[in-house]
């Protein structure tokens, strides 16, 4: 007997579309690229040589097109992890629910999912302007703790080296960080040479779970210290962001491929910034586009 889905849990909006982005099923291309800013899906799509859908709904803005001959979708996601447990739940539901019937699909159809970001980079071979493709992502959201699967989609014995190495025991509060390897297909197909390969830190937050220090104190301030010493079967965190761990983690429950490239931004460990990047991202947009 097929599951029905309860317009309590799948809300499909009166004209058809589903409740958040606002697309209908026919929207969605098998190659999806997200991104945090609704205003880069405007420069993403402007490499397309067709538009058929331009459809915004709050920071929810998606364009689908043709990129030399191959169908792509473009979504904004806004910040963080809760918003990709928006974007990913809902482009799962339009890509393998009837939307008639509430029942799934009889054939599984895969997505591929690329999130087209920016960073801030933890090591010195990570200056700004590096592009650092997340071979592994660690949430700090606690976001896939609430899916079941979850245990068996993570590297446990990575989180539990982290979590000895960090000293998150005892009164400490954080939630426990999961990790979860990107699509390696992916990773192959468009982390070439001029990419970084790494391992991406999720945060729940900007300021205080990146280590950033305002008018409020931070609980450790040896955080970030701590976190660019970490190293495991040879691998080293390489980044911060603030979304790649959901996409990772939702797409392995799924079914489908995902992962994540950045551009880093800023770099935590020699203090230097670039907020004039948005000149210069465009170059990674193409990149991914050609390889995606």
């Amino acid at each position: 007997m097929k599951k029905t889905f309860p317009s309590s849990q799948l809300i499909i909006n009166e004209d058809g579309s589903i409740f958040h982005l606002h697309i209908k099923p026919e929207h969605v291309a098998d190659k999806v690229i997200l991104v945090g800013d609704p205003g880069r899906v405007a420069l993403v799509a402007s490499h397309f040589e067709t538009t058929e859908c331009n459809i915004s709904s709050r920071e929810f803005n998606t364009i689908t097109g043709t990129y030399k001959g191959k169908r792509i979708t473009v979504v904004s996601t806004g910040i963080g992890c809760d918003n990709i447990d928006i974007v990913v739940n809902e482009l799962d539901a339009l890509a393998n629910i009837d939307f008639q019937t509430r029942t799934e699909h009889e054939n599984f159809r895969q997505l591929e999912m690329v999130r087209l970001g920016t960073c801030g980079g933890l090591q010195p071979f990570t200056p700004v302007g590096t592009f650092v493709c997340s071979q592994k992502s660690m949430g700090f959201d606690g976001l896939l703790n609430f899916y079941a699967g979850r245990d068996e989609a993570c590297d446990l014995e990575f989180e539990e080296a982290f979590i000895k190495h960090m000293g998150w025991t005892g009164s400490m509060c954080q939630p426990h960080p999961y990790v979860v390897d990107a699509s390696a297909e992916l990773i192959d197909r468009i982390g070439k040479d001029d990419m970084v390969r790494g391992v991406t830190i999720a945060c729940g937050g900007f300021y205080g779970p990146q280590g950033r220090q305002l008018r409020v104190p931070l609980r450790d301030p040896e955080q970030n210290h701590k976190i660019v010493e970490f190293k495991h079967n040879n691998m080293q965190i390489t980044n911060f962001e603030m979304e790649s761990s959901a996409l990772a983690g939702l797409a392995k429950l799924m079914g489908h491929k995902a992962m994540t490239v950045c551009m880093v931004i800023a770099n935590r460990l020699k203090e230097e910034a670039n907020t004039g990047y948005k000149n210069t991202i465009d170059v990674l947009i193409k990149t991914v586009l050609d390889r995606i």
